[in-house]
């Protein structure tokens, strides 16, 4: 099956909603905050990045209508999982059951995600987009979303309907809505799928035109040769589904190479866009993600923050053809949504710093410029 004969399904009227409200920052206040910053007891810049991060946040909180403060509480990160069809392909170490098994593990708070929000108060939101198998018992902290059974093999074909796929972002498109309207200020990706390091690979390939020997990486520990073959499997999805590039529609080719948790998240940063929110990317899988959702409207970037540098080879490549840089850079490539949740914090301390430091003249200090 080609791309081309994905079928066309829903309207996507909810996406389309999106996108039509979602609008670039408006930066004009920037003189304004970067002059507040500059009066901060110490030497001008001496914060660093710290700045950039306060600065930014004060305009999306402005842009908000919620003040000329920064904010980054109440946060909260929403780890999706689904299964991928390429599994079969043995381009994991661990086996597709593995998928559901975390997702017992995220439910028992016995993973990484659950001891890295625990220790930074960030709220966990587990989401089954796509498990295989039977629905998760109820349980606090776990949303039952299931549009389908995984993902078909992407180098047999493409992996869902556009159908399932604007289902799966219209999915990321109501938890933004629900992050917001609950008060959240900052939301978190995090995603569990076995095999999902492809699909990434595969969506990066496409968007960015970009060969898969470049990007392909070890994803769960694979060796050289086992790399190799991956980056092959990329190689004939690509191949399979017949994929322009660069893309002429970047829905269609999310529904042909991603999996149904990537294009959830990529609606939950459509999403917080619409709804001007902050949006932290946490790593390799996350910013293929966010890759789809600016392809989708460009002005997501003005919303995202990127957690950190994953150790995915293949991550820093993609960073540097985004122009971005990451908060953190800590040899991490575990997914989850752990980079975010170790970047939150980072985030608190910027806006801390904008909102409670005194200025040189509340106390009593000569700044550089006075006299001595």
């Amino acid at each position: 099956m080609s791309l081309s004969s994905i079928s066309s399904g829903s309207t996507g009227t909810i996406l389309q909603e999106c996108t039509a409200a979602i609008s670039a920052l408006n930066k004009s206040a920037t003189p304004d905050i970067q002059a507040r910053l500059d009066n901060l007891t110490k030497p001008r810049g001496s914060l660093g990045r710290l700045e950039d991060l306060a600065l930014r946040l004060t305009l999306i909180s402005m842009a908000a209508g919620r003040g000329n403060l920064p904010q980054a509480d109440p946060a909260r990160i929403y780890t999706c999982a689904a299964d991928h069809g390429v599994a079969a392909r043995g381009v994991s170490k661990f086996p597709q059951e593995v998928t559901r098994q975390m997702v017992f593990n995220f439910l028992n708070g016995g993973a990484a995600v659950n001891v890295f929000t625990r220790s930074s108060d960030v709220e966990l939101r587990v989401v089954d987009v796509g498990v295989k198998g039977a629905d998760f018992a109820d349980t606090p902290g776990l949303l039952n979303r299931k549009i389908a059974q995984g993902t078909a093999d992407i180098s047999a074909g493409p992996a869902m309907s556009l159908q399932e796929c604007i289902s799966a972002v219209e999915l990321g498109i109501s938890l933004a809505e629900q992050a917001a309207n609950e008060g959240i200020r900052v939301v978190g990706t995090g995603e569990m799928g076995i095999a999902n390091t492809t699909a990434a690979t595969a969506l990066y390939c496409a968007y960015l035109d970009l060969p898969p020997e470049t990007i392909t990486g070890p994803g769960t520990g694979l060796n050289e040769q086992e790399i190799r073959h991956k980056a092959g499997v990329v190689g004939r999805a690509l191949q399979t589904n017949h994929v322009e590039l660069p893309p002429a529609d970047p829905m269609r080719t999310l529904a042909a190479l991603g999996g149904l948790e990537i294009a959830c998240l990529s609606g939950l940063i459509l999403g917080c866009a619409r709804r001007k929110l902050a949006v932290v990317i946490d790593g390799f899988i996350s910013t293929a993600a966010y890759v789809a959702a600016w392809k989708i409207h460009p002005s997501v970037g003005d919303y995202a923050f990127f957690a950190h540098g994953s150790a995915e080879p293949g991550h820093s490549v993609i960073l540097h053809h985004l122009r971005v840089r990451p908060i953190l850079d800590l040899g991490m490539r575990l997914g989850e949504g752990t980079g975010v949740a170790l970047a939150i914090p980072i985030l608190r301390a910027a806006a801390a710093m904008y909102n409670n430091m005194a200025s040189f003249a509340d106390a009593g200090v000569s700044g550089s410029d006075d006299s001595a």
